[in-house]
């Protein structure tokens, strides 16, 4: 058994995991620097054609830095769901789409409820899906090639 074109296996299960969870999470924070850019983009655009992101209930208009900010937490919050759902579930994948798409689902919530103009309201809602269709696709590709 001295032929060096033999190569033994990891002895534990634990350097498999630590390689997918990396890998994860390198994807994912590439992931997360694309959406806030995409995010921030967007929101500057919304920006320039007369959005005033004005929030009626504090008065204080929302800068361009909160949306880089929350985007940027929150994607790395689906980052931690999803390094969880790599180690916790037998199909995270499936699970990871269908606990993002629920949670996107929810996070439209407040800009309607806000009181905010129609246009802000509009530009709210879109610049919640943003993020969204960068981060759950890009996660779910992951977390596929991870676990087949």
């Amino acid at each position: 058994m001295n032929d060096p074109g033999v190569v033994a296996a990891p002895t534990s299960g634990r350097t498999g995991h630590t390689h997918r969870l990396r890998g994860l999470a390198g994807t994912g924070l590439i992931a997360a620097l694309a959406a806030t850019v995409a995010t921030t983009l967007a929101a500057a655009l919304a920006q320039a054609v007369g959005v005033d992101f004005q929030i009626p209930d504090g008065g204080e208009t929302i800068p361009l830095s909160g949306f880089a900010v929350v985007t940027g937490f929150f994607s790395v919050m689906g980052i931690a769901i999803a390094a969880a759902l790599l180690r916790w579930s037998a199909h995270p994948a499936q699970r990871f789409v269908w606990t993002a798409v629920s949670l996107t689902a929810i996070s439209l919530i407040p800009p309607l409820l806000s009181g905010a103009n129609t246009a802000t309201i509009t530009a709210l809602l879109v610049l919640h899906l943003v993020p969204a269709t960068v981060m759950i696709p890009a996660l779910a590709r992951s977390l596929r090639a991870r676990t087949d």
